[in-house]
Order: C-alpha cells, then structure tokens, then sequence
C-alpha cells in the first residue's frame, strides 16, 4: 500500500471538535492540497498523517516512509547543512545521499554551510531535501512557502513540482492560499467543520496557464467553499 486511507477521524480539544468522523482516501502518486479557514482542522489532520497525534478509534493507515516539511525549515544551527539532511539517518553512506538530495533542490555546493549563512528559500530547500533523503511515499507539506517572497514562492512551486514528478510520492499539501492549491495540486480538498465539505478534480495541463478561464471558474468556487468573495480576495 502507498496511498492513504483514514476512516472516522474524530480530533477533540476540549469541547471543541476539530475532526469529526472524518473519512479520506489518497491514492499513491497523487498531488492533492487541503484548504480550510483558519482552525478548521488542516494541521491536526497532517500531524495525525505523520504519526505526530493520536487518532484513537479511527483507521488510519499511511505507506511508509513518510516525511514532513514544515511552514519554518526547523534547521538545527549548530549542525552543518549535510548533517540537517541526514539526521536520524545512519550509514557510512549519510555524506553521500545528502549530497545527492541537495543537489536535486539546487545546493549541492552548500553541505558543509550553516544554516545561519542560508537565505530563507535556501533554509526551505535543504527542509525539503531532508524530506526526499528518506524516499518518501508520503510527503506532507504544511504550508511551506508562506513565509517566502512571491518570487521565491514560485521558484518552490516549480521544485517541488520537479521532485513529485521524479520521485511519484503521494503528496499532501496543507495551504490557506487557492490559486497555489489550483497551480500545484490535481485534486483540492476544503476542510469545514470537521469534514471535507469539498472535493474537486483539478483537470487542467501543465504547465497551468494562470488566464485559462476553467482556472478562474475553480477558483471562484473554491473561494465560495471558504467564505470568501472573490472580490476580498
């Protein structure tokens, strides 16, 4: 198995219900993202995927490996670049595989660098490395390109496009922004009150044409699912 299968999810914080009964199927090689407002359960929903929460009385069921690159590139400022990507890992081999990662995202000069010394994009870039080192059939994404530049952001979205494409994990993508959601994903979830209240087949070519009028028809949609005129948006 490399796809994901969750069966009645139900998250609670106190009394707050945050997953409720929540049913989900990935299939393997899938890009999908997952959009919700603000505390609707997005994060609660990838840490459960990456085994970081509980999930009693539910089915879940991952592939393994999984791995999960977050909003901050959690780098450890006191260890080199090379060590951030291989760590946990053993093996007279560790150098060797986080020179290969490194040099799928564009810093195969950067192992011995530290992390202070990176820029934000590069920070990001190493966290994904660190992801891919341990050939993933899962990658969780959680919002990592919010905290970057647009222009940085785009040059990550092509990446981690070029690694999907390369490596075939299943991808979930956790985002609060649509027209990323609708540039990257082929299928886009909207989390809303504890379930998903929408699921749409995003079926358009790469590379997506930002003025192709069924881009802008999934867009409004999805704006409307989250409450939003497109107007504010």
């Amino acid at each position: 198995m490399s796809g994901v299968h969750i069966q009645g999810l139900t998250r609670s914080f106190g009394p707050r219900v945050v997953l409720d009964r929540l049913d989900l199927d990935l299939e393997p090689d899938s890009f999908t993202a997952l959009l919700g407002r603000s505390g609707s359960g997005k994060t609660t929903l990838l840490r459960t995927l990456a085994g970081l929460d509980p999930a009693p009385g539910a089915t879940v069921e991952v592939p393994a490996p999984t791995a999960v690159v977050f909003q901050e590139p959690r780098l450890l400022p006191w260890l080199p670049v090379w060590r951030n990507v291989t760590l946990g890992l053993t093996g007279a081999d560790a150098r060797q595989r986080a020179e290969t990662a490194l040099q799928e995202v564009g810093l195969g000069g950067h192992l011995d660098a530290w992390p202070l010394t990176l820029s934000g994009g590069e920070a990001q870039r190493v966290a994904l490395a660190r992801a891919l080192v341990r050939a993933p059939k899962l990658l969780l994404l959680d919002e990592p390109f919010a905290a970057l530049d647009a222009l940085t952001r785009i040059r990550m979205h092509a990446l981690v496009l070029t690694l999907w494409r390369t490596h075939r994990p299943a991808v979930l993508l956790v985002t609060h922004d649509v027209d990323e959601a609708v540039q990257l994903a082929d299928r886009v979830l909207v989390l809303e009150h504890g379930r998903i209240a929408m699921d749409v087949t995003i079926d358009l070519p790469r590379p997506r044409d930002t003025t192709d009028p069924r881009r802008a028809g999934l867009r409004r949609s999805l704006l409307e699912a989250l409450g939003v005129n497109e107007i504010e948006a």
